[in-house]
């Protein structure tokens, strides 16, 4: 598959070197017969990248920059050259290369070449035609030809073709922008130089394998202004692009506000014209856009000069392409759309007409798009929820296609105006040219492939449009699965068709701080890219290559070195989940069968844990893990990597500090001349133990009285007071009616427990400095009424929170991302049970310090429980440590650092929790600069299982380990997740540190320099 609708299993794929195993490789299927289709990103829409013979992968070795040429402007790359590694290659020089699709960061030139790709600028740098200069490349008859103007390279007989038909060449061909489909033969007339490099471009490999390319590049201006103009709609924005070309922008790219999920950023309108400028200076750019905005008649209009406010606004149009595959639906999961009639153009002052005329003839067939793209070049991209699953859909289907290809020619237009014709348009190819001129087609097609090896059914002599749909093999019948999956309906199928193939997964740099993929980033290998694994699951579902469905051995591995990091939750512009596929898929792969033996050990981690705790033993643990053979052995039996390191417990757990600061405060209660009342009422009712006697070492006190200490009446350098009406420890146990208030439930998590309790208490510190009482979940269920059905409700009371020194909450990470979900029920079935008296208090913020739980219990446990409303109000109460300062502790001030910090954002938290909280945080706190992207490629069990040591190391190296090593010596290093810390201590000498941590150290460190007493 590609990036279309359409699905042809190959016989094999072949990862050339060089020109030579190129030309080996077509001899062979000379020899015996066999098609060969050249593939790079594999991004085609039109299914020209699919083949049922010998697929050539042209990105795993031949993805070279082989020269650069600033004095002449020209550049030399093999095919499976990536677009981005290009404009890095010319940016030092001020140069680029002027097409731009919006898959810059995995298309390839070779693709770019097959399909005459544009992009964003075309309305000032053209087409890929127009920016070639020679190609090389090996036909079907193993001939190497350089192809150039004046007929150099034509095989025997085009050139002959052409004088015969001038005249049909000459009128046959409509004159504007962005006409892409077909041969473009009228590139061979002798007034166009006779230019058959420029003629070969949108051949889409049905005329010869190209192995390098010399191409123009242009200046690239110093500086840039973006303009974002709004209009009513989408009719309006199209009437009033073309009259902005005459100014020279470098884009007018429109889109409409259904494919803006928060169109805050925006000036009013419904729809939006981008308008990029370009100048020498930044004032000059301004300037230019200011003109634009002038010339424009808009409703609302904003300029933005800002590059990166300016890469924000432009990630919405490119991520378009994803965005559009699923149409909101009024209520339930969004719909799915697809490709299918993905870019025709028209001449652009035609393309506010054509564009009501679209929309009516979707009403017609009560189908639903929402067109996007280069209105400045009339040309057009929408996705239609076409029901490709049924038969009917599909008639439905051609019947639209068949009806649209006549629209467009009535307006002048092109069938495609930028991703070719491939399977999908070229069967409506005599609708535009007419007979006569596709017959002329066929015969190039049969000069340049007398063989008829070339991506045969590709353009000329196509497939039927309606066949070969990558949707046919896949069951029509539920599967069975554990997941909810609430954003596809509860369908598995569903989910996996998410995948559309726009491969935004595959880039290798990723944009900004984006996590997605980091298993395809260290391997290079498309099997671990969010996209190949999808694909995997396509064919498990499919069942006719993948035939032991979830006992799949090559599902198996391709999900191995998936790292559960969540990236592809919030980067894949369609929302593939990857990391909940993978919990599925081990859930069905190992029911009934002995799993890895990490499974029963890393990933029962809080079970054993909580064993060492109860048995006392953490001492014992802790010398044996010191003793060279006795943890090789344990790393051996646990399935540890040999070279890991087994972390160390911490001799007090972060209970057993709350339960002995609960102590001595329960102490001071009792002092001569200690008047405040004592932490809770005593009453009949009350079996909470008394604070003076407490009956157990690893005791969870009674929450309601571990508050912070007496605030101070008046304001302090913390900021002002908190209310008085708030609950302390020296008061009165809050009241369920007195709900969040300023109370926070602080979630005790397995790393924050067991390994790091200073995170914990670092936490407890500062939200109590800013003036919130901090309670912890109980560890004991009511014993009033029944609970676990989620509905019944009783009275919150003393008694249930008498704790229990054998029972804690538990998100279930480890559980889940071993694919242990009939345990990870239960132990969430079980923490519903206990903090249930909590969750009825509303409002009531659930504090989570380690960003993996706080992810887990955010999405995880709703659409693992999903029939349960406990688990959603748990779900939605979940705060980050960030989130609940800002929210419940609004004007409190943190203390000042003013130092330079460094690091990474946890990778579950950019894709599920978000990080703009912790941002304003350490802004306030006068913690400076960034921190990294991507994942540290620990990500909890991953990195420690046997066997993937390299590519956890290959993802530290990434980002985070070049971040850390560059940071100043003064800087703090921020790493909020365990795992981030765990591999930065083991590839670092520097240490990380959680960010309350740095917060509490501050406190501290003022209370000490005022004299104030420690926080």
């Amino acid at each position: 598959m590609d990036a279309s609708n359409y699905r042809r299993v190959p016989l094999g794929v072949v990862a050339p070197r060089d020109a030579d195993d190129i030309a080996a490789t077509l001899a062979v299927c000379r020899d015996h017969a066999i098609p060969v289709v050249p593939r790079g990103g594999g991004t085609s829409i039109a299914g020209q990248a699919t083949g049922t013979g010998i697929v050539l992968d042209l990105t795993r070795h031949m993805n070279h920059v082989l020269d650069l040429d600033p004095t002449t402007r020209t550049a030399r790359v093999q095919p499976g050259t990536v677009l981005d590694r290009l404009q890095e290659a010319a940016a030092p020089h001020g140069l680029r290369f002027g097409p731009d699709p919006s898959t810059h960061s995995r298309c390839t030139l070779g693709g770019m070449i097959g399909n005459n790709s544009c992009g964003t600028h075309s309305v000032a740098w053209g087409t890929t035609a127009d920016n070639v200069h020679t190609l090389t490349v090996i036909d079907s008859t193993g001939r190497t030809a350089h192809l150039g103007r004046h007929g150099t390279g034509a095989p025997d007989g085009l050139l002959d073709l052409v004088t015969g038909e001038l005249a049909l060449l000459r009128t046959g061909f409509p004159d504007l922008p962005r006409r892409i489909s077909g041969y473009a033969l009228d590139a061979l007339l002798p007034e166009r130089g006779t230019d058959v490099a420029r003629a070969y471009c949108g051949t889409e490999g049905t005329w010869g394998i190209l192995t390098e390319a010399e191409i123009r590049l242009v200046e690239t201006p110093p500086a840039r202004a973006l303009a974002v103009l709004g209009y009513p709609d989408e009719s309006a924005a199209a009437d009033a692009a073309a009259g902005l070309l005459p100014h020279r922008p470098l884009t007018v790219e429109g889109m409409a506000a259904d494919l803006v999920p928060t169109p805050t950023a925006l000036p009013r309108g419904g729809a939006w014209l981008f308008v990029e400028t370009g100048g020498t200076t930044p004032a000059e750019a301004r300037a230019h856009a200011d003109t634009i905005v002038r010339a424009a008649d808009v409703t609302d209009a904003l300029v933005v000069t800002d590059p990166a406010a300016q890469r924000a606004l432009w990630r919405l149009r490119e991520d378009a392409s994803g965005t559009a595959t699923r149409i909101p639906a009024a209520t339930g999961p969004a719909g799915e759309a697809w490709p299918g009639w993905e870019d025709c153009a028209v001449p652009p002052a035609r393309l506010g007409a054509y564009l009501r005329d679209f929309r009516a003839l979707l009403a017609d067939h009560h189908l639903r798009g929402t067109p996007y793209g280069h209105f400045g070049d009339g040309c057009i991209h929408v996705r239609i929820d076409f029901d490709l699953l049924t038969t009917p859909g599909i008639a439905r289907f051609r019947r639209f296609s068949q009806d649209v290809a006549h629209l467009v020619v009535s307006h002048g237009g092109s069938l495609s105006g930028e991703h070719g014709d491939g399977q999908a348009r070229a069967e409506l190819l005599p609708a535009m040219y007419g007979p006569d001129l596709v017959h002329l087609f066929e015969r190039a097609k049969d000069l340049w492939d007398p063989h008829h090896l070339l991506n045969p059914g590709i353009l000329v002599r196509p497939h039927r449009l309606d066949e070969n749909l990558r949707f046919a093999p896949l069951p029509h019948h539920p599967v069975d699965v554990t997941f909810g999956y609430p954003a596809d309906g509860g369908d598995f199928t569903a989910a996996v068709r998410r995948c559309v193939g726009v491969a935004k997964c595959r880039t290798t740099t990723p944009p900004g701080h984006d996590v997605m993929c980091p298993s395809y980033r260290a391997t290079g290998d498309d099997t671990h890219s969010t996209r190949g694994r999808a694909r995997l699951l396509h064919e498990m579902l499919a069942g006719e290559i993948i035939t032991d469905g979830w006992r799949s051995t090559e599902v198996r591995d391709a999900l191995d070195l998936c790292l559960s990091c969540k990236g592809c939750r919030s980067d894949c512009p369609v929302g593939v989940d990857m990391a909940t596929y993978k919990a599925e898929f081990l859930h069905h792969h190992y029911a009934g069968r002995r799993r890895p033996r990490s499974h029963y050990t890393l990933g029962r981690l809080p079970g054993w844990l909580a064993a060492v705790t109860r048995t006392r033993t953490t001492r014992i643990v802790n010398t044996l893990a010191a003793v060279p053979p006795a943890a090789a052995l344990a790393k051996h039996l646990a399935g540890i990597a040999p070279d890991r390191t087994i972390p160390r417990l911490a001799p007090q757990t972060f209970t057993q500090w709350w339960t002995e600061r609960l102590r001595d405060r329960a102490r001071t209660h009792g002092q001569p001349g200690h008047t405040t009342p004592p932490p809770a009422p005593h009453t009949p009712d009350d079996l909470t133990p008394s604070p003076a006697a407490p009956t157990s070492d690893d005791l969870t006190p009674d929450p309601a009285s571990a508050g912070p200490p007496p605030a101070p009446a008046g304001p302090t350098s913390d900021g002002p007071a908190p209310a008085p009406a708030g609950p302390t420890s020296d008061g009165p146990a809050p009241a369920p009616a007195d709900p969040a208030g300023s109370t926070v439930l602080l979630w005790p998590d397995t790393f924050t427990e067991h390994l790091t309790p200073s995170v914990g208490r670092a936490a407890v510190h500062v939200l109590e400095a800013a003036g919130l009482t901090v309670l912890l979940p109980p560890r004991t269920t009511p014993r009033h009424g029944p609970v676990a059905d989620g509905t019944t409700r009783g009275p919150l009371h003393p008694r249930h929170l008498l704790p229990h020194p054998t029972r804690r909450t538990c998100c279930g990470l480890t559980y889940i991302s071993t694919g242990q979900l009939d345990h990870a029920r239960t132990v969430l079935r079980h923490t519903l049970d206990l903090i249930e008296p909590q969750l009825a208090i509303d409002g009531l913020p659930v504090v989570v310090l380690e960003p993996s739980c706080a992810a887990t219990l955010r999405t995880d446990l709703p659409e693992l429980l999903p029939d349960d409303p406990r688990a959603h109000r748990l779900a939605t109460a979940v705060v980050t440590f960030a989130e609940a300062l800002e929210r419940h502790a609004p004007h409190w001030t943190p203390p000042r650092l003013d130092r330079p910090v460094a690091g990474q954002t946890h990778c579950h938290q950019h894709a599920v929790l978000g990080a703009d909280a912790e941002q304003r945080l350490r802004a306030a706190a006068g913690l400076t600069g960034p921190l990294s992207g991507g994942c540290c490629g620990l990500a909890g069990n991953f990195g420690f299982e046997k066997g993937h040591e390299d590519v956890s190391t290959a993802c530290a190296e990434e980002q985070l380990l070049p971040a850390v090593r560059a940071a100043a010596p003064d800087a703090v290093i921020l790493t909020d997740g365990y795992s981030c810390r765990t591999q930065l201590a083991h590839h670092s000498d520097r240490t990380g540190r959680h960010l309350a941590e740095v917060l509490a150290e501050a406190l501290r460190t003022r209370a000490r320099d005022t004299g104030s007493g420690t926080p």
